[in-house]
């Protein structure tokens, strides 16, 4: 079952090929916040409010697929250095002067997940990296613009798998689903010091635009493309899901939802697991106007975002005492 909201439409559940309206719904959130009231599972509350009229997926504009009402109350966040081959993207990046038995802090980041990413079943295992991008009014939907600050050194497309959570009235986190992701970062800025790595983070990214609930596959194979005046200037394969990783998801969801401030009822999370695919790595330096496209064929529906800049401002942000 999949799950996107539908400017003009409302909420549809896509099952198979079918995509219907589903009736007497507000919204995803308040879908998922019924589901956890009623201790049941999403299926069963769909069942419950019946589908209506057809929708055809193709021809629609999205919205974000789940938001929350108060978007100060909605996290976007991730974790980095998770996926098989990521490590020789962000190390290169990264690389320093050093000896050849030396390891870079990616490096040794990325070897702590593949020797203790995958505990056994109520084990904890290795922490991964994490970060913080920013809350609702950084979720950009399926089909707008991701802007780029005026003071940005560049805007690169990351596509990722993204969790969806929703905190239930006990502190309890629930997974609605998963999501294509776009990540989107500042590599440029990154890459003057791994330090940076919190500055280059805290921009827009978007989700969606179909929430696939349920078991994700294992292997995930998709594609990410930047098409500039709508031909296709990079392209790569785009590989998931625990297969293609050196963590687990409930090892990463653990180290997020570990910290109670994340546990707080009524929240919304929307987690970014990583990649190995940048278009950065190979060279390419985007361009305002660029469209990022990531496709998999489990989801439904590519997403698709544009990139546009800010304008350039030189004036300090001024902070004015009381």
């Amino acid at each position: 079952m999949h799950l996107s909201t539908v400017k003009g439409a409302g909420v549809v559940v896509r099952q198979g090929t079918d995509a219907r309206t589903l009736r007497n719904t507000a919204s995803v959130y308040d879908l998922a916040s019924a589901a956890i009231k009623a201790g049941h599972s999403l299926a069963a509350e769909v069942a419950a409010r019946g589908l209506g009229e057809t929708v055809d997926l193709t021809r629609v504009a999205f919205d974000l697929p789940v938001s929350h009402p108060d978007p100060a109350h909605l996290h976007l966040t991730g974790t980095g250095l998770t996926h098989l081959g990521s490590a020789s993207a962000r190390d290169a990046m990264h690389a320093k002067l050093e000896g050849a038995e030396s390891l870079t802090d990616s490096m040794k980041m990325f070897r702590m997940g593949l020797e203790g990413g995958r505990p056994k079943a109520g084990e904890i295992g290795a922490q991964p990296e994490w970060f913080y991008k920013g809350n609702g009014y950084a979720a950009v939907a399926p089909g707008a613009a991701l802007e780029a600050p005026g003071f940005a050194e560049d805007g690169g497309e990351e596509p990722e798998i993204a969790g969806i959570y929703l905190i239930g009235p006990t502190g309890t986190p629930h997974r609605i689903g998963w999501a294509l992701g776009n990540e989107f970062s500042d590599h440029v800025t990154e890459r003057v010091n791994y330090l940076w790595l919190a500055h280059s983070k805290l921009r827009v990214a978007s989700y969606g635009p179909e929430i696939l609930v349920g078991d994700l596959p294992a292997d995930l194979r998709g594609s990410s493309r930047i098409l500039r005046g709508g031909k296709a200037i990079w392209e790569k394969p785009f590989l998931s899901g625990e297969a293609n990783m050196s963590h687990s998801f409930a090892n990463l969801e653990h180290h997020h939802f570990k910290y109670p401030i994340f546990r707080q009822p009524g929240d919304l999370h929307v987690h970014y697991f990583g990649t190995a695919t940048l278009s950065f790595a190979d060279g390419i330096r985007t361009e305002a106007g660029d469209t990022f496209e990531i496709e998999v064929a489990d989801f439904g529906q590519p997403l698709r975002n544009t990139l546009t800049f800010a304008p350039k401002t030189q004036d300090a942000t001024r902070v004015h005492p009381l």
